[in-house]
């Protein structure tokens, strides 16, 4: 009742920032927007629009369909007082045409979208510089430099079990900081995967990069609730470390030592965060010592 500012402002009360999770660039059929202006998402005359997610993608290669989806955004980040705005896209392009060129230029569309999108995203980083926004396109689709440069942290993949997400972070590292990785503690048995993981692993395996939840805490125990407490704490102790540090990687989990490690290391060289992840047991298995870097 009341809209999104008094809710966000109880919030802020209590002490807690609050955002939102938008998809803009996809429009439902049964909208507002797509009964005033069917003919602003992706089409080709003549032919059916194919929905997925139950949704079309509006064709941000058109001006008009960029400033639109502008001055609904702010409209939103204005009146409300949010500071976070994930900006996810969870829709393959398809029936692909651009109705405004000719046939012989239908190819420049791809470009085009993805210019019409960096405008758009660039007008409301300017319009809100305090506004920390995540990109996300059905996980890491969009890990990317360019979409760095308007999304400091993108979401690193919708696969948030913890055994995995060790390989995929791994990987990640190669190109990009752990501060631009969303990872975070997710519910058990993992709902992709199956898998259980303890809280604590979960835990040490999210504090890689943007150390999150997404879970029901209501669902969680007294002793996995002072867990998560003691996980928040351990976080805000080697943030700073961990966002500005040097990264080593010590073991790749994914050349079969069933093993995970990784270090982070003061630009001081006066504290070091040394992560050691046994992932699966094995008798009678080798010892494994491990070599710091970065120390010296």
């Amino acid at each position: 009742p009341g809209g999104l500012k008094p809710l966000v402002g109880k919030l802020r009360e209590m002490g807690l920032k609050s955002g939102i999770w938008m998809e803009p660039e996809m429009v439902s059929k049964d909208s507002q927007l797509y009964r005033k202006h069917p003919e602003w998402c992706l089409h080709i005359e003549g032919r059916p629009c194919s929905t997925g997610r139950s949704q079309y993608v509006l064709d941000l290669a058109r001006a008009d369909v960029c400033e639109y989806l502008f001055e609904a955004v702010d409209q939103v980040l204005s009146e409300s007082g949010f500071a976070y705005l994930k900006w996810d896209m969870n829709r393959h392009l398809t029936e692909v045409g651009f109705v405004l060129l000719g046939t012989d230029r239908q190819g420049e569309i791809f470009h085009r979208y993805v210019l019409g999108l960096d405008q758009i995203l660039g007008r409301i980083v300017r319009a809100h510089p305090d506004v920390l926004i995540e990109g996300c396109s059905g996980g890491g689709g969009r890990f990317d430099p360019g979409m760095l440069y308007y999304c400091p942290q993108i979401w690193t993949s919708d696969d948030t079990d913890a055994g995995e997400r060790m390989m995929i972070q791994y990987g990640t590292s190669m190109v990009y900081p752990p501060s631009a990785m969303g990872s975070h503690v997710s519910a058990c048995p993992n709902h992709q995967t199956g898998r259980t993981v303890s809280l604590h692993t979960r835990g040490m395996t999210a504090m890689t990069g943007g150390f999150g939840y997404e879970m029901d805490l209501g669902k969680l125990s007294l002793e996995e609730k002072e867990e998560v407490k003691r996980q928040i704490e351990a976080y805000k102790q080697y943030a700073e470390l961990i966002m500005h540090g040097d990264y080593f990687r010590l073991v790749n989990p994914d050349e079969g030592r069933d093993i995970c490690a990784w270090e982070f290391v003061s630009n001081d060289k006066k504290k070091v965060l040394v992560h050691y992840v046994q992932m699966r047991g094995r008798a009678n298995g080798p010892l494994n010592i491990l070599q710091l870097p970065g120390l010296l």
